[in-house]
């Protein structure tokens, strides 16, 4: 009955199948706690209520259970530890348990050493859980076990020879936080010695983040039988061992060895009949370019290692149904090989921080699916073909940081899934298509920086609604700085496309606070920057950029832009850097940039700025006199011009606060006066009985005081 609607409470007809045997409820939409009365079903040997949303703490299952082979409570929200729910399944005289399964839920503390008295036990799995403690010993006491999977917890400790006694049947084994990202390793650590060899032949072994090197064990080489490999991040460090490499070779058709410390070289002539994943970045290989070969194999992974020469000219051959290829960083050379271009499954292309040199390949028509191209730090030259926008698929386009020439193709308007464009730091002429906002609307990355573009900045750009990364800075581009930047709504209020969360794991360089930081693609996303530094733009800095209530730096310097700096600068509530230097604007420095609570790093250093510098909040953290320097009419802290005295207008806006703060004055002075004179004197000279009253009272006083003065002066005499 999988895979309905089903909700409880159960038909009374349920419960009275007393010979039920097998009972599937997975995928309904169960929830609440257990529903212990499937205990009056006591022949029931399989269960299964996965999928689900059972929750509260995991049953103890005593008694009326101890039939049960197959137990799956998988992908439901059961908390709590499960030390009850083995001591209910060990309790029965005869445990026939063959199957548990308590994945994806959120059971937490430390596995009980109970576990060793499940002795029919062959499929464990406690999968994405928040177990945490270490692993008992008593693990080690089930021979049946073939399928053991406790990955993606919080183990700690260690893991010695005696975990593995008995397991003489295992054949899956999952253990660790396996991530496609590197984070710190978890604290369990595989303590056995190297002449270890355990009692078992694995299948799978899925180890990710635990520290399972530094030596490439002999109980690893051992595992002769694999087909699926992941040993990532486990620490691992020296050569791969050849000739376990050769004999898994033939047989695996899942290697990743990912983010280690793996050296030598490795066997320059191998086939991988089955393998459909090759993953071997990340480490420390070093060595010519490996001539392996696949029919099979989709991916192939070899970035940030030490590889060096050609990339084979035949690589369409030896790996003809290749999906993504990872190149980068590492010291290959030569050029890119037109074969690359026959590969028609081919969806990322990423060759960034090599050596390789030469054009573009010609026939880049030929890969109609492709989506990211990175060929960004090497030595390319010459011109981007025109074929390069035949595909419409292309998401992701990165050359930057080449010798590449020319005009940015036509063609490329053509590819309208467009997102990501970096053709920064390299010798790029002509003026920016303004086909990049209009034919290309969902571009949110745009880079193209130190090249030798000219021409005004289009106003198109500012349709692009998903644009946060907008670089233009070391061209020749002149004119205005457009006044619909304040279109750009992801800079407003946040407008994010789905597809910014890039799947393809993206570096991307922005210079930020004048050095160039490295962005990961997961954080990349929530950087937002505008940088036209370092062109010939004039006019004034336009009121509209102060709506970009999102923008993070902002870099306007060395332009020729004139006027003031505008009064709401300080509205950009989110700005760490400003950087306005080396222009000719001039007035005072808005008070509201004194109200900025991130800003750390400021430049408005040569320009024409006059008065006092404003204080207050975050203003009063930047110290450094050579933000203001070369502006000779500029005083206060922190110069060592001091404001003249009389200077008691140092800023346009103090001025105008100052102006109200004299007007309320004397208007509160007037009214006081009015009040506090006609209030009592008005009121005495209108009503005659007040003011009888009032002279009565004052005579009264006056007496009092003076006959309290002539006391004080008769004793004062007794006393003398």
């Amino acid at each position: 009955m999988s895979y309905n609607d089903l909700k409880f409470p159960f038909p009374k007809w349920f419960l009275n199948l007393a010979n039920l045997r097998k009972f599937d409820l997975r995928g309904n939409s169960f929830s609440g706690a257990f529903p212990l009365e499937l205990g009056r079903l006591k022949s029931l040997e399989h269960l299964d209520l996965s999928f689900n949303a059972l929750e509260g703490q995991i049953p103890e299952l005593a008694g009326n259970f101890c039939n049960l082979k197959i137990l799956n409570l998988a992908s439901n929200k059961f908390d709590g530890e499960i030390q009850d729910l083995l001591g209910g399944l060990t309790s029965c005289l005869n445990t026939n348990l063959e199957s548990l399964d308590l994945s994806s839920n959120m059971l937490q503390r430390e596995l009980p050493a109970s576990l060793g008295m499940l002795h029919n036990l062959q499929y464990f799995c406690l999968y994405n859980n928040q177990m945490n403690g270490s692993i008992p010993e008593s693990l080690g006491q089930l021979s049946q076990l073939t399928h053991l999977d406790l990955s993606l917890n919080s183990w700690g400790g260690f893991l010695t020879e005696a975990h593995f006694t008995n397991l003489t049947r295992l054949k899956y084994f999952a253990l660790g936080k396996v991530t496609p990202y590197p984070i710190l390793p978890i604290p369990l650590i595989f303590n056995v010695s190297y002449e270890w060899v355990p009692p078992f032949m694995l299948h799978t072994i899925n180890i990710g983040n635990c520290q399972v090197g530094p030596t490439f064990g002999a109980w690893l080489q051992s595992q002769t039988e694999l087909a699926f490999v992941k040993l990532h991040g486990a620490g691992i460090s020296g050569a791969i061992p050849e000739d376990w490499f050769s004999k898994i070779s033939s047989k695996v058709y899942y290697l990743d060895l990912s983010h280690n410390q793996i050296t030598g070289n490795l066997p320059l002539q191998l086939k991988f009949p089955n393998a459909l994943i090759l993953d071997l970045s990340h480490n420390q290989i070093h060595g010519p370019f490996p001539l392996w070969s696949s029919d099979n194999v989709i991916r192939l992974e070899l970035e940030t290692n030490s590889f060096f020469g050609p990339i084979p000219m035949n690589l369409d051959q030896r790996f003809p149904q290749l999906v993504a290829l990872y190149l980068s960083e590492n010291h290959l050379n030569g050029t890119i090989p037109l074969s690359i271009c026959n590969l028609k499954n081919l969806l990322v292309l990423s060759l960034r921080s090599n050596e390789l040199s030469g054009n573009f390949p010609q026939a880049w028509s030929l890969l109609q699916e492709i989506w990211v191209i990175d060929v960004a730090y090497n030595n390319l030259s010459g011109k981007l073909p025109n074929s390069i926008g035949v595909p419409g698929s292309l998401f992701m386009l990165k050359i930057n940081n080449n010798n590449l020439s020319g005009e940015i193709p036509l063609s490329l308007q053509n590819c309208t899934s467009l997102r990501h464009i970096d053709l920064g730091n390299n010798r790029f002429t002509g003026t920016i298509p303004s086909w990049i906002g209009s034919n290309v609307p969902l571009v949110s990355i745009l880079r193209l920086r130190s090249n030798f573009f000219t021409g005004h900045i289009p106003q198109q750009l500012c349709n692009l609604g998903y644009l946060h990364i907008l670089d233009l800075a070391h061209n020749n581009i002149s004119g205005t700085i457009p006044k619909c930047l304040n279109h750009l709504s992801a800079l407003t209020h946040g407008n994010l496309s789905a597809y910014d969360l890039y799947s393809y794991y993206d570096q991307q360089t922005s210079v930020v606070k004048v050095t160039e930081l490295e962005y990961q693609a997961q954080t990349l996303m929530l950087v937002k920057s505008i940088d036209l530094s370092s062109n010939s733009l004039e006019g004034e800095i336009p009121e509209e950029i102060c709506s970009l209530l999102l923008l993070h730096s902002l870099n306007l310097s060395k332009n020729q832009l004139s006027g003031n700096i505008p009064s709401n600068i300080g509205s950009l509530q989110w700005l760490e850097v400003l950087d306005l230097s080396r222009n000719r604007l001039s007035g005072w420095i808005p008070q509201s940039l004194s109200s900025s609570t991130f800003l750390s790093h400021l430049n408005l250093s040569y320009n024409n700025l006059t008065g006092r510098i404003p204080l207050g909040n975050q203003l009063q953290t930047l110290t450094d006199p050579s933000i203001y320097v070369g502006n000779p009419s500029l005083c206060g802290v922190p110069l060592s011009t001091k404001c003249s005295e009389d200077d008691h207008t140092p800023t346009k806006d103090n001025d105008h606060e100052d102006t109200n703060d004299k007007l309320w004055f004397y208007i509160s002075m007037a009214l006081g006066f009015i009040v506090g004179f006609w209030g009592v004197c008005g009121t005495l000279l209108v009503k005659k009985s007040w003011r009888y009253a009032y002279f009565r009272w004052f005579d009264d006083i006056k007496d009092k005081v003076m006959l309290a003065i002539a006391l004080k002066m008769a004793r004062t005499q007794r006393k003398l």
